[in-house]
């Protein structure tokens, strides 16, 4: 399949990349003040959580909307209707003065970004196949994984100078930014191409993914890597401030040294053989690093060091998972792209939403490893079974 030309592939890169790092944009520029915001709300740490699990489930109920939208009407506008909603879901969130709205406006401010993650792997796969739409997922994957060094570093710093309001004041103006970047957007879905039946009769397009033998397996794989980080993700905040006593600042700036090591995971990816092999190899390693962390921390050696090392290597393994199952996803489901990267997406956040309260339950350091474990391993268990043609 033959890309469109190198100023406008260079074009896409940066705009792709922006929207597909929505995601960790919106989930992680304000990890630094959930123990701030606990307080001020005068709320419990799981109530405060809420607002990332409804985040996420906006993040998942939005793909899974979205993806088939985009298969009937185009990409481009559906793409900038979602960013509209995302910029008036970040002004309500900056004017939030209770849990309640503050919740319900993150749930809209997921709906809204999932447009850009969803049509960001569909743009992808309209245009590309094979091995180019893998190194394309790998840029990609890796582009946004830079996202969670920069969101928490420029989280902390915000909210040091005007606050936890101001952090959503700058969302506010990524999705404005991101909006006008969308102008030279060209369709990459033709009116030939496009779903020609009702919006609902398109929701079908799930049923034909989802028959399609491996795809399923590969959504899953990627499902239990996404829960394994929103586990790590919901819990290094109150670990590393609370446990470790460190600062908002100092907290960005262990969280993005981290974050590199999911950016590294998924660039590595374009080293293997195949891509489901790489989803395999970083399965059964994080697993093994989430295991070592739980077996020190109840030897009673939780160290930060440790912490910090455990952490590294399983967020790498992370990176290897979730580039690669959803490259063999999409590669499987790429006639209907863009209910398959619904799918993808949307399962994806459905389990790391679900997960997120859980980490609190008990000795968090504990449970959170441990949940990364178990789901790593069986990501471990479903990979391979079926051999996808890369």
């Amino acid at each position: 399949m033959t890309g469109p030309g190198k100023r406008y592939f260079l074009y896409l890169i940066v705009l792709l990349g922006l929207l597909s790092a929505f995601g960790p944009f919106v989930i992680d520029m304000y990890l630094p003040v959930l123990p701030e915001m606990a307080e001020e709300f005068r709320c419990d740490m799981s109530v405060i959580q809420l607002g990332l699990t409804c985040c996420m489930i906006g993040l998942a109920a939005g793909q899974l909307l979205f993806g088939p939208a985009s298969d009937k009407y185009g990409r481009r506008p559906i793409l900038i209707s979602t960013l509209l909603v995302f910029v008036g879901a970040s002004s309500i969130c900056c004017l939030s003065t209770s849990i309640g709205i503050f919740i319900a406006a993150r749930f809209l401010q997921g709906m809204g970004g999932a447009g850009g993650i969803v049509l960001s792997r569909s743009i992808a796969a309209d245009l590309y196949s094979g091995r180019e739409l893998a190194k394309l997922i790998a840029i990609l994957g890796a582009i946004n994984n830079i996202a969670p060094v920069v969101a928490p570093v420029v989280g902390g710093g915000v909210a040091r100078v005007w606050g936890w309001q101001g952090i959503f004041v700058v969302l506010l103006v990524l999705g404005v930014l991101l909006t006008l970047l969308c102008i030279p957007l060209r369709e990459s879905l033709g009116p030939d191409s496009r779903f020609r039946g009702s919006l609902a009769a398109s929701l079908k397009g799930y049923v034909t993914v989802l028959r399609i033998k491996g795809f399923g397996a590969y959504c899953l794989v990627y499902a239990l890597a996404m829960a394994a980080l929103f586990a790590y993700i919901s819990s290094t905040p109150f670990i590393v401030q609370k446990i470790y006593g460190f600062s908002e600042l100092q907290f960005s700036l262990v969280f993005a040294l981290k974050a590199v090591g999911l950016a590294a995971g998924a660039a590595s990816t374009l080293k293997f053989e195949t891509m489901s092999k790489a989803a395999k190899t970083g399965a059964e390693s994080g697993a093994v690093a989430a295991s070592i962390a739980v077996i020190l921390s109840l030897a009673g050696c939780g160290s930060f060091l440790l912490y910090e090392i455990s952490t590294v290597f399983m967020l790498f393994a992370i990176g290897l998972v979730l580039t690669g199952a959803t490259t063999v996803a999409m590669n499987f489901g790429r006639e209907c792209a863009g209910a398959a990267s619904a799918v993808v997406g949307g399962i994806g956040y459905i389990a790391g939403g679900l997960v997120s309260p859980i980490v609190s339950a008990g000795n968090i350091f504990v449970t959170s490893f441990s949940l990364c474990c178990c789901f790593l391993m069986l990501g471990t268990l479903l990979c391979g079974k079926t051999k996808p043609n890369e």
